[in-house]
């Protein structure tokens, strides 16, 4: 029973495992959009402060002095730090392949992002080799994860051999 049990568990992770691949690839592809968009915004407010002959931080120093003004930097600081962030993620994301993905949950960070690629995202059988690997990888994280929870649970005079 406990070893269909540790099965059991061992392949719910290989199947989820077995969609970050393709998950991660969507992910990659929104992020580079977002990058996209926030590049336009960030080279638009670049001209119209250079029009006036002001460098970017002069600008956003300018913007101050009434709640809209200040609530309009803030904006501009927020989208120029989210730009740097997801360049970052989308240049260390991109050299990644699909498996070594799996090693950089922390620069899947953009929760916009994140949760728009999660919103429109469809489980599908994996028939790329990463995805295969990425199932077996899970097959076996699973069934190490389920043989550990098992011998944490079990009753103490079992886990010291005495019946």
């Amino acid at each position: 029973m406990i070893g269909i049990l540790r099965l059991a568990v061992a392949v719910c992770v290989a199947i989820v495992l077995s969609q970050f691949p393709a998950f991660s690839d969507q992910y990659v592809q929104r992020l580079g959009g977002q990058v996209d968009a926030l590049s336009r915004v960030a080279a638009e407010f670049d001209a119209s402060a250079q029009g006036a002959g002001l460098t970017r931080e002069r600008a956003l120093a300018d913007l101050s002095g009434s709640a809209f003004r200040d609530a309009h930097q803030s904006n501009m600081r927020d989208v120029f730090a989210r730009l740097d962030r997801a360049r970052q993620d989308l240049e260390l994301l991109r050299l990644a392949g699909p498996l070594e993905r799996m090693l950089l949950p922390h620069r899947i960070r953009d929760g916009e992002t994140l949760a728009a690629t999660w919103g429109d995202f469809r489980p599908a059988v994996p028939v790329t080799v990463a995805g295969l690997w990425a199932a077996g990888i899970g097959l076996v994280l699973g069934w190490l994860l389920a043989g550990l929870a098992g011998r944490v649970f079990r009753r103490p005079q079992d886990r010291l051999g005495w019946r």
